[in-house]
């Protein structure tokens, strides 16, 4: 007799990595399609299991789960901006763009759903999610800019950069992708020297980062 395979022995899966798995496939389905056209039974399907464990894990139905996968993303896209503190200023910044945009790619269409909100189970929850994000950002880029103590216009500056690239994002998503992801990512690196520039003319604070830049190079 021709002897058969061994049949994979089953494993049970963790808490948490059956929780993992479940929000893996709710990122996947919530990447190219908006929330509110995500079932539980889409996401119990994708996952291969059954929709009363996707209830067993999130009790609260899709908008616990919408915000659980909302959480992870945010914590993908805060990790964008965690560039070691090493070398030339705008090198490093184009790498931590290099990273956010690729974000912005993989998701697709679905990145609008996960960060631009306007969808039917937007809260003041998963807006405040969005913006920790934006927050987590600036002080990443504060920190990469060496200034202990920022004052309000080069806080404001880096701020509206941030709200710049969101916005450069979801326009490049919605012109197919045009210009390529490189020219995208040194236009906007461009911009945040342009706009530095422009704070420096009315702060002293930007004034000297703006000359420390110019000297790196």
């Amino acid at each position: 007799m021709t002897p058969q395979a061994a049949t994979p022995a089953y494993r049970r899966l963790s808490v948490e990595e059956r929780r993992s798995q479940l929000l893996d496939a709710a990122l996947t389905l919530f990447a190219h399609r908006a929330p509110e056209e995500v079932s539980l039974d889409d996401v119990a399907e994708a996952a291969g299991v059954s929709r009363p464990l996707v209830y067993r894990y999130f009790p609260g139905g899709k908008q616990q789960l919408y915000e659980a996968a909302l959480r992870s993303a945010a914590e993908e896209l805060e990790h964008c901006f965690d560039e070691p503190r090493e070398g030339p200023l705008l090198p490093r910044l184009a790498r931590a763009l290099d990273r956010y945009l690729a974000f912005v790619d993989q998701h697709d269409a679905g990145f609008s759903a996960l960060l631009q909100g306007g969808s039917v189970v937007e809260t003041s929850r998963t807006t405040a999610i969005v913006d920790g994000v934006r927050r987590a950002a600036a002080q990443h880029i504060l920190s990469h800019l060496g200034v202990a103590a920022p004052g309000p216009r080069l806080r404001m500056t880096v701020r509206m950069w941030i709200t710049a690239v969101e916005a450069a994002s979801l326009i490049w998503l919605d012109e197919d992708k045009q210009p390529p992801l490189e020219e995208l990512r040194d236009w906007l690196v461009d911009q945040f020297v342009a706009v530095l520039s422009v704070t420096a003319r009315r702060d002293p604070q930007t004034a000297a980062l703006v000359d420390a830049l110019a000297a790196d190079g």
